[in-house]
């Protein structure tokens, strides 16, 4: 059954073919190399966009903070206005109420 097989011919690596088959391996390698390079340009230039992006999207957010602020201020103002009120109204029943006994007394 050996016999019977084909023998094949065994190829010789000379220091040429070596040398021929690392420069195309470094030459892949290298390409590879400027592939790499280029694609993350690009996606430094993508990341450098997303900033800008987020910078305008902070801006917006301090515009809208400095607005509830102000909204702050008016609410506040508000409750001040509406507790002066109920003051003087409390105020102005329970002297009524206290004026009404005083008559009712006074009289009577």
């Amino acid at each position: 059954m050996v016999a019977s097989m084909a023998v094949m011919a065994r190829e010789r690596w000379t220091d040429a073919r070596l040398d021929e088959a690392f420069d195309r391996v470094d030459g892949d390698l290298r390409e590879i190399r400027v592939e790499m390079k280029r694609g993350f340009e690009q996606i430094d230039k993508r990341f450098e966009q997303i900033d800008k992006r987020f910078e305008q999207i902070d801006k917006r957010f301090e515009q809208i903070d400095k607005r509830f602020e102000r909204f702050e201020d008016k609410i506040d103002k508000l409750q001040q206005n509406m507790m002066s009120w109920f003051v003087g109204l409390s105020c102005a029943i329970i002297g009524s109420l206290v004026a009404g006994i005083v008559a009712t007394l006074a009289l009577g």
